[in-house]
């Protein structure tokens, strides 16, 4: 197999008696469902007639058929038609497992329909208001034909060739959009690059951007355990990729991981794009989309919680259509006075500002302010500290170091931290090193909110030492250290970003500088409240998603911290002026 196409393994077979949403099996035709029509009982009644084309084939650029969903109004008006892709199955929203894990979060699911597909837009709401949902099953998985792809241009091309046969349809106006959460929002990244005609305007919601630095190898530290439960997301008749033998083969950033990175110079339609600072997952990939998509028009939402309950809150729906009727309808409706970012500044303890206005990320009244680690553990703003060293044992999952900043007044800090430190590696010739940021209430006490509406006993669980991305702790940043070399090309002041093409062990006593990027942060700080830099040979927080191993780390030997003097080690932070 050449050392550049991806490793295809035997897909899980898809068994259609075991799907068990209310539209699963395969039923080819055309059906209207009515007014007043419920899926369950835990839905709501339609408010329109909705015309269902179900399993309707289509034939994309190489002869492979796949298969999609269609709900639109019933009208005589053309309409036009917004696009949820991914490998869930395309009419398997409401299916035990889904409906059962809205209820494990604490969602109300009574506003849905139950039609939408998992993690996409309600077609109830949106044929109400005028537009189609097109809910495809792509390449390989259920009944569609081919090898399942994931997250690459080549599903951008299959992404790409069912825009252009939506465009065309007798029931659409022209104009396709593209919309939702994760997986849904990932390939929408890669759908635009292709440039297809008919595409007038994409909105992901939280979606990582870069498959080697966001997801398989962030940091340059392997972190499989995602992507094995991922998956068991593609059920097909015939085979699937395999991501982790991927990465076996290329454990370096080279051709192959290139085409699992979009070009975002080619994405050049409107975007409304949202992120948060908390999803564990997705969020440094989702501000990197929105950061070098080349589109004049585009607009950065950063909301205060999870993506699954923000993108059904009927606020933000509505904030939706409103782009949508904007550029997929041609309505002058003053979408284009909306702010180009709205931010969000969490204080943690039920004060969150949300919906702040702005021009930029960070917004332009913050500065960047460098914070000088103290080997005794402080953070100071002064730099003329003397030289010193803080360690830890590598391998003990106590070890760390921690450092500590107290304000004296109500301070603002937004935008992106770096952390640059100068380290060494006693007994060994690497490190993998992990450092988050935490804020602490006046008597030191870290202090988290969860992302979800639930917050019994069985979330406090799940959460305490996993499930990173349902409760928000603070930034984090790894780093691999012998993958230090930084990208010149695309490298800034705020957002290190290193290049993880080439492997540069460490010596005997040798010191290096690293640069750290850590999640974008927005927080809010009274008086007497602290500021904690922890550096650690392990990831604290566990896995990403409720019962997921953590990332393991290749530790040996004492990690050396080297601060002042020669060795001035840093945390640089955007502070409102």
């Amino acid at each position: 197999m050449p050392q550049d196409r991806p490793v295809i393994v035997p897909a899980d077979p898809y068994d259609e008696s075991k799907e068990q949403g209310l539209f699963s099996r395969f039923e080819p035709g055309t059906r209207t469902l009515p007014a007043g029509f419920q899926v369950q009982p835990c839905f709501a009644p339609l408010p329109v007639d909705i015309v269902f084309d179900k399993d309707v084939p289509v034939t994309l650029r190489d002869g492979t058929i796949i298969y999609t969903d269609i709900l639109r109004p019933a009208m005589t008006d053309k309409v036009p038609v917004i696009v949820a892709w991914s490998p869930y199955g395309k009419s398997r929203g409401n299916a035990p497992r889904y409906t059962d894990l809205f209820a494990l979060l604490g969602m109300d699911t009574a506003p849905l329909s139950g039609l939408m597909k998992f993690e996409g837009p309600d077609p109830a709401f949106w044929c109400a208001h005028g537009y189609a949902v097109c809910n495809p099953d792509p390449r390989g998985t259920y009944d569609s034909q081919g090898d399942a792809r994931w997250w690459s241009r080549e599903e951008g091309q299959d992404y790409h060739d069912l825009i252009e046969w939506l465009g065309v349809q007798n029931w659409c106006n022209g104009k396709v959009g593209t919309t939702g959460n994760s997986y849904l929002a990932i390939s929408q990244w890669f759908a635009a690059a292709e440039q297809p005609p008919h595409l007038a305007a994409i909105a992901p919601w939280e979606g990582l951007s870069d498959v080697y630095r966001d997801f398989a190898a962030r940091g340059g530290i392997p972190d499989l355990a995602f992507p094995r439960l991922l998956a068991t997301s593609f059920t097909g008749n015939a085979g699937r990729e395999d991501l982790v033998a991927e990465l076996e083969r290329h454990p370096l950033m080279d051709g192959f991981w290139k085409t699992k990175t979009p070009e975002f110079g080619n994405i050049s339609v409107p975007a409304y794009v949202v992120a948060s600072y908390s999803n564990t997952i997705h969020t440094p990939g989702t501000f990197r989309g929105w950061r070098n998509i080349a589109s004049d028009e585009k607009w950065l939402r950063i909301h205060n919680n999870m993506e699954w309950p923000d993108y059904y809150e009927e606020v933000y729906s509505n904030d939706l259509l409103r782009f949508f009727d904007r550029y997929l309808k041609g309505v002058d409706n003053g979408w284009q006075t909306t702010p180009r970012v709205r931010y969000s500044v969490l204080d943690l303890q039920g004060g969150d500002m949300v919906d702040r206005p702005a021009d930029a990320f960070p917004p332009e009244d913050f500065a960047e302010t460098r914070y000088h680690l103290d080997a005794g553990g402080r953070l100071s703003p002064d730099s003329s500290g003397p030289a010193g060293t803080a360690s830890y044992d590598a391998q003990a999952q106590g070890g760390r170091v921690a450092f500590t900043l107290r304000v004296d007044r109500p301070t603002e800090f937004v935008g992106y931290p770096k952390l640059s430190l100068w380290v060494e590696a006693d007994g060994a010739d690497d490190m993998d090193l992990f450092v988050i940021l935490q804020k602490l209430d006046a008597d030191g006490e870290p202090l988290e909110q969860f992302n979800i509406p639930n917050h019994g006993p069985q979330m406090q669980a799940l959460t305490r030492d996993g499930a990173s991305i349902l409760k928000y702790k603070g930034s984090n940043g790894r780093l691999r250290v012998s993958m230090r070399h930084l990208d010149s090309e695309t490298s800034t002041d705020a957002v290190p970003v290193h290049s993880f093409d080439r492997v540069e062990k460490l010596g005997a006593g040798e010191i290096v500088r690293v640069d750290i990027p850590m999640f974008p942060v927005g927080l809010s700080l009274a008086a007497g409240e602290q500021l904690r830099l922890v550096v650690s040979g392990h990831h604290p927080w566990g896995g990403a998603m409720p019962g997921m191993a953590n990332v393991e780390p290749d530790n040996r030997g004492r990690h050396v911290i080297h601060t002042g003097g020669r060795y001035p080690s840093f945390l640089q932070l955007p502070v409102k002026a």
